[in-house]
């Protein structure tokens, strides 16, 4: 196993830059995950990291060894493609011992590691079909077993689950899991899926447009996001312009850009306080943090609104209340009295303080 360290590292493509001075920690037998759109600079990063690319500046680490220009084979990590890349006229066995034979290992220990690691994937009874009679899953676990075998310091992931069903992509990110966990192997995880990434991660890193915008648990991603790109690529949520009144020491007063008559809110989170003074500015709030009132309560951060449209989602019920000129996404849980909520009703949505958060406008992605 190996730590990871990324050192403002830097891969231009010509004229385009797809990883911008990208600094990274990665400890040791940790599950980290690079998550984002297409083309944000994630594979790219994992291919650096594999010895595909070289970046144009910066230094790749494994622990203390400078790895920046070693080349892929020296490098004793397992990597995992998104097309399996499996040899289809080869049986599982024969695939699995690939890597081995390459590296010379012997008749007997090449047999020993693949029945092994194949009681590992659970693919023990299929070591002389061919890998093209197996299913997507199958495959999946076959590709997964080619990569441990070697015994990797590291192993790597491209989107492994991304021509998967969801019942198989659910079932297969529990087995990568108990698998990681047994072998206790540093784990890289690339995928464009929030699900994927905050389900299965130590932590995360969020990438766009090759900058890394925020690392953290998956915990803190979500609920403590670093700007408006991050709050929207993660989950639902309810971006809200706003400038800001007075910092106190613990509450921030701002003012919604409602278009309209002002609305004030108090905020008890902030991403940075640097940023209160620089840039445009929005509070984000989940949507499960909305509460629906009947009534006005004495308090503070509760606006006067009306529903304009209830979806049911089965476990969720999502309302849509337009408070002004904004529309808040609010999520109740289906406790089978839902018709409670209806379009055209009169209501009142408490905004929590310490639920909201005031965090910078890179995208524009906030509510205009």
């Amino acid at each position: 196993m190996a730590s990871i360290q990324i050192e403002n590292v830097q891969k231009a493509f010509g004229k385009t830059i797809a990883v911008n001075h990208l600094n990274l920690d990665i400890k040791d037998g940790e599950f980290f995950t690079f998550l984002g759109p297409s083309g944000c600079g994630k594979t790219t990063t994992l291919r650096m990291i594999a010895g595909f690319y070289y970046p144009t500046k910066g230094v790749v680490r494994f622990g203390e060894r400078d790895m920046t220009r070693v080349p892929p084979e020296k490098r004793n990590t397992g990597m995992v493609f998104q097309n399996y890349a499996l040899f289809p006229h080869m049986t599982v066995f024969e695939n699995v011992a690939f890597g081995l034979r390459v590296r010379k290992v012997s008749a007997a220990d090449v047999k020993g590691k693949v029945l092994e690691v194949l009681r590992k994937v659970r693919l023990e009874n299929y070591s002389n079909r061919q890998v093209s009679q197996l299913s997507g899953g199958q495959q999946q676990r076959v590709a997964l077993a080619r990569a441990l075998v070697i015994e990797p310091e590291i192993l790597l992931l491209d989107e492994p689950l991304s021509n998967l069903d969801a019942k198989l992509r659910d079932e297969m990110r529990a087995e990568i899991l108990r698998l990681q966990r047994d072998y206790k192997i540093t784990t890289i995880y690339v995928t464009h899926d929030q699900a994927e990434a905050l389900s299965m991660s130590d932590r995360i890193a969020v990438f766009n447009y090759g900058v890394c915008h925020q690392v953290g648990t998956p915990a803190e991603i979500y609920n403590q996001p670093a700007n408006d790109f991050v709050a929207s690529f993660i989950g639902e949520i309810n971006l809200l312009p706003v400038q800001v009144n007075r910092v106190e020491q613990e509450n921030i007063a701002v003012t919604l850009k409602n278009d309209g008559e002002p609305v004030k809110l108090i905020v008890h989170n902030h991403a940075n306080e640097g940023e209160l003074n620089k840039g445009d500015l929005a509070v984000s709030i989940r949507p499960e943090a909305i509460r629906i009132l009947d009534t006005a309560e004495d308090q503070t951060n509760v606006l006067k609104g009306k529903i304009e449209a209830v979806q049911f989602f089965g476990s969720i019920v999502n309302v849509l209340v337009q408070v002004g000129h904004v529309t808040l996404r609010v999520d109740v849980l289906n406790t089978h009295e839902f018709g409670y909520f209806y379009q055209g009703k009169d209501v009142y949505v408490e905004l929590p303080e310490k639920q909201l958060r005031l965090i910078p406008v890179i995208s524009g992605d906030a509510n205009d």
